[in-house]
């Protein structure tokens, strides 16, 4: 089952027509502008059969997106690189986890060997 923060949704906020751009363009990340740009060139493309049809298909079965979706800015690019690449993302959170034991190893280690009743508290406690 989909999180509901993985899932297209129509933009309606930043919407021009029916917000299909708008959706994906916070899907993916990408500029809407370019979104935006990119479906005005597939119209003058041999996909133009396809690409109007669609929008409006899309625009009809995407559901309108959630106002509490994020709580701000940085949670939405937060999901964004979900999307894109969750393996990524994973690596990432590894990564900052990895730097805060370190830092907490860092900090353990100072107090502790500048501290010796608390070593030795710490060694009992063992």
């Amino acid at each position: 089952m989909n999180s509901p923060r993985t899932m297209l949704y129509r933009d309606k906020q930043n919407a021009k027509l029916m917000g299909v751009c708008a959706g994906i363009a916070d899907y993916t990340g990408v500029n809407i502008l370019w979104v935006r740009l990119g479906m005005i060139a597939s119209l003058f493309t041999p996909l133009s059969g396809i690409t109007l049809p669609g929008y409006f298909i899309a625009g009809l079965l995407l559901n309108k997106k959630p106002p509490e979706l994020y709580v701000d800015q940085e949670e939405t690019k937060y999901w964004q690189r979900v999307r894109q690449s969750p393996k990524r993302t994973a690596r990432e959170i590894r990564g900052r986890f990895r730097d805060i034991d370190r830092r907490l190893a860092d900090v353990e280690n100072y107090y502790v060997s500048s501290n010796p009743r608390l070593s030795a508290e710490i060694e009992r406690l063992r």
